[in-house]
């Protein structure tokens, strides 16, 4: 009976220690190339070829879990996953209320766009995504700033006329433009916004952040971070030194 006993402790030990090794991965899934939703029904892009192989390096079993933008930050606080993977710019003000992992692309430019060489990007109406760092900037520049729960809403916006431009990563404008055929542009200067692209994790999970780091320093040591940017952004992508 003892001998049961122990057989069955050491069973669920092991088990509990196979649940601690499962991570719930948040993302958008709205945000190409960083995410988005194949043909399949999955999630797909730049941040799943990452994070799993981050999680490979990191040896965890992980679970991608789809979840709007707007609520992103919140639910990882509440637990309905473990981390967040979808494109989140490193800032002081979100710092505040969850941690983040080193970056895993540098600093990139933001950028208007809009259908007129001449919109007006200082005094019009300039569309961003709701709770991003592009929304806030907009907010300060004098523009009047109407902000959307998705990025496909901004960019309708501007084809509407409901926006005289939009602001936002110019990572993700620029297929946009590529594939309008002349009818979007890039007006004005790049912007440069933000600490580089991170994965958020709640502020206790510390021991989780240093598998992350770890798996992220050891992608920019052997080259392999690289290779992936420049796969999905572009030869002329910004890499790591």
């Amino acid at each position: 009976m003892k001998k049961l006993i122990l057989t069955a402790a050491a069973l669920a030990l092991t088990a509990g220690m196979g649940m601690a090794q499962t991570v719930r991965m948040g993302t958008e899934g709205a945000y190409p190339p960083y995410n988005f939703i194949n043909d399949k029904g999955e999630v797909d892009g730049f941040e799943r070829e990452l994070g799993d192989e981050l999680c490979k390096r990191a040896e965890l079993t992980c679970e991608w879990v789809k979840n709007d933008w707007d609520s992103i930050i919140p639910n990882l606080v509440s637990g309905n996953y473990d981390t967040i993977i979808a494109g989140m710019s490193i800032t002081d003000e979100r710092d505040e209320v969850i941690d983040f992992t080193q970056n895993y692309l540098p600093p990139t430019a933001s950028a208007y766009v809009a259908t007129s060489e001449d919109a007006d990007l200082s005094g019009g109406v300039v569309s961003a995504q709701t709770a991003t760092i592009q929304a806030g900037y907009i907010a300060e520049s004098g523009a009047t700033l109407v902000e959307f729960a998705t990025p496909e809403e901004t960019i309708a916006a501007v084809r509407n006329g409901e926006a005289d431009a939009v602001f936002a990563d110019k990572d993700y404008l620029v297929p946009l433009v590529e594939e309008s055929n002349g009818e979007l542009m890039f007006v004005g200067d790049d912007v440069p916004l933000g600490g580089g692209v991170g994965m958020g994790l709640r502020e206790s999970d510390g021991e989780l952040r240093g598998k992350f780091d770890a798996a992220i320093t050891s992608m920019k040591e052997d080259g392999t971070l690289n290779a992936m940017i420049r796969k999905w952004f572009g030869e002329n992508a910004a890499v790591y030194e």
